[in-house]
């Protein structure tokens, strides 16, 4: 499992420039952004405390949803070009000194449309100043933080595995069940499982290959069965025959009876 985190992670960092903007991560920013835009609406900043609340928040939390898109367009024209790679803190740093001015000339222009006291020309430096900081804070805290978040979830990848494929094809109803058995019928396979049954057309020999992952084996030219579904086993006449959690009985053919022994499952 180490061996396989190490792969992930030295992957991820010489993966291409698209790695970090994935749908996650501009969720996450977006969200952290709203909040930020939140908290700067209560402080009043850039001197909007004389404005009332509501249009204030929506001010704030507008800036910063614009900021937060910016700097993810920013930070994709950065790693594009490898700057500063591979250290993300290095890049939001270039991130946010690239994003100032424009930044500046937003967080300005709003301001000077929405407040009932808009600030002139002549203010323009400041806000490009305070849009220096603020950039340069939040592009390296969003940048290392998505970072981490993406390594957190390449470690969880690592660790729980995906679902097996079959799972997909259960019908509606049955979504979200355990399968305890698929049964050939013609061309089709009944399906077992723990909401009932039902019927799909599908070749039992491919779905063998797509039930990889569930502990179970074919037991009989027409079935297979999940370990988990028995409560019982018995032989009687050279014959094996399972007993599922429905009460359904499951014959074990003699090709497949000394699989089942082994595994110690009669």
């Amino acid at each position: 499992m180490t061996s396989r985190l190490r792969q992930l992670q030295g992957g991820s960092a010489g993966a291409s420039s698209t790695e970090p903007i994935t749908r996650a991560a501009v969720l996450r920013t977006l969200v952290v952004a709203a909040g930020v835009g939140g908290f700067l609406s209560f402080v009043g900043a850039f001197g909007t405390d004389g404005a009332p609340l509501i249009p204030r928040t929506i001010l704030m939390v507008t800036l910063a949803l614009a900021g937060s898109t910016m700097g993810l367009v920013t930070f994709r024209f950065v790693a594009a070009r490898g700057w500063g790679a591979p250290h993300r803190w290095v890049q939001g740093i270039i991130c946010g000194g690239l994003m100032t001015i424009p930044m500046g000339l937003v967080v300005w222009g709003m301001i000077h449309l929405f407040t009932p006291n808009p600030p002139g020309l002549s203010a323009l430096s400041g806000y490009i100043g305070t849009s220096l900081v603020m950039c340069l804070v939040l592009t390296t805290f969003f940048v290392t933080f998505n970072r981490r978040a993406h390594l957190a979830d390449l470690q969880l990848a690592a660790v729980v595995p995906a679902p097996p494929k079959f799972l997909e094809r259960l019908p509606l109803k049955l979504r979200g069940a355990e399968v305890w058995a698929v049964e050939a019928e013609d061309h089709y396979l009944r399906l077992h499982t723990s909401k009932g049954q039902d019927l799909i057309l599908l070749r039992l020999a491919d779905a063998i290959d797509e039930l990889a992952g569930i502990e179970g084996v074919q037991v009989h030219r027409s079935w297979w069965v999940a370990r988990n579904a028995i409560t019982d086993a018995q032989r009687a006449d050279g014959r094996a025959t399972l007993t599922l959690k429905d009460g359904v009985q499951v014959p074990v053919s003699r090709t497949y009876a000394k699989i089942i022994r082994d595994l110690g499952w009669i």
